[in-house]
């Protein structure tokens, strides 16, 4: 791969924690490619999360999940144009592996990169690339964002370099909502509740007395009203439980920036500890630890089930299997 590629556009739509841990590979092309732009096509709903990261010189939306809800010929035109009209890239990389990434690619431009047939999350979208790369499904989700965006480019993204990556995304200081909810004298703890699926979520009661167990101020993180209202019942339920405000995207990346632990299942928020390099523990029942990087601080428990990775139970409850005793022992020793 040349070194005077000037402009590069990297195709990840969604979900959270899929460009949590996407994002990781800018250190690495801008060490790599210092004077290239960067610019990243999302949905729109993420785009808060990436337009101020100082890595990225542009970040383009498109509203897929709107155009499959109200199927508007004119929304659909506008989408294209607007994605024609990007201008030239020196190549586009497609690290989702899905046809409608792949074909939001294919609209920006002709070089692109991305899985094979047999590494794609479904395989049609190969059809759509110039050039693939082949890596092993059941391998670690950043290890395989990271390998197909270095391949597409030319040069390796090593483990050591993972272990030692910078934070992700920048941070600011606390707002004084968030502030307020944050212990001087105990350690902070930050414990996601939420999920894409129930069968992803820990018990609530669990959680309440993980709280109780862990003697440190727990901070619970919500998303919906839903989560708000377990939210609260944890805290009525537990003397150490203190619910956190409501939290844009930025202002959630703020406050994991500041803990000492966030414990959680797998979902964007717990990614985030990972990005910022901030101890966590990841709860997995229907999926698997290749969710994650895990490293010496960031580490996972799964429940007693078996996953078939290429085709996820979502009836999989088993979450609620893990034992809190294994998780506060965990706790303990990565808060020493």
């Amino acid at each position: 791969m040349k070194k005077d590629i000037t402009r590069i556009a990297i195709v990840r739509l969604s979900a959270l924690g899929d460009i949590v841990n996407t994002a990781v590979v800018l250190q690495f092309i801008h060490k790599e490619f210092p004077h290239a732009k960067i610019e990243w096509i999302t949905e729109e709903v993420f785009a808060p999360l990436l337009q101020n990261h100082p890595l990225i010189s542009a970040v383009h939306t498109v509203n897929l999940k709107k155009l499959k809800r109200e199927k508007s010929f004119s929304l659909l035109k506008e989408t294209v144009s607007h994605l024609r009209s990007l201008g030239e890239f020196d190549i586009i990389i497609d690290i989702q592996g899905l046809v409608k990434s792949a074909l939001v690619a294919r609209l920006i431009g002709k070089n692109v990169h991305g899985y094979d047939k047999d590494s794609a999350r479904e395989g049609l979208a190969s059809l759509f690339y110039k050039t693939t790369s082949h890596v092993a499904y059941d391998e670690s989700i950043v290890k395989r964002n990271s390998f197909v965006a270095s391949h597409a480019l030319g040069f390796e993204i090593t483990d050591a370099m993972l272990l030692n990556k910078k934070p992700i995304f920048p941070h600011a200081k606390l707002s004084s909502e968030t502030q307020a909810v944050m212990a001087e004298n105990q350690k902070n703890i930050a414990i996601v509740i939420g999920a894409s699926w129930e069968s992803k979520k820990y018990r609530r009661e669990s959680i309440a007395t993980l709280c109780d167990e862990l003697e440190e101020n727990c901070i619970i993180i919500w998303g919906s009203e839903a989560e708000r209202e377990d939210g609260m019942w944890i805290c009525e339920n537990s003397s150490h439980a203190t619910l956190a405000p409501k939290l844009s995207l930025t202002e959630l990346i703020d406050l994991i920036s500041s803990l000492d632990l966030l414990i959680g299942n797998d979902t964007g928020p717990t990614h985030m500890a990972w990005a910022q390099n901030i101890p966590s523990i990841t709860l997995f029942g229907p999926t698997t630890s290749r969710m994650i990087y895990e490293t010496p601080v960031n580490i996972s428990i799964k429940s007693p089930s078996k996953v078939d990775i290429h085709k996820i139970n979502k009836n999989d409850f088993s979450i609620k299997e893990i034992k809190v005793e294994e998780i506060l022992s965990k706790a303990k020793e990565l808060l020493q």
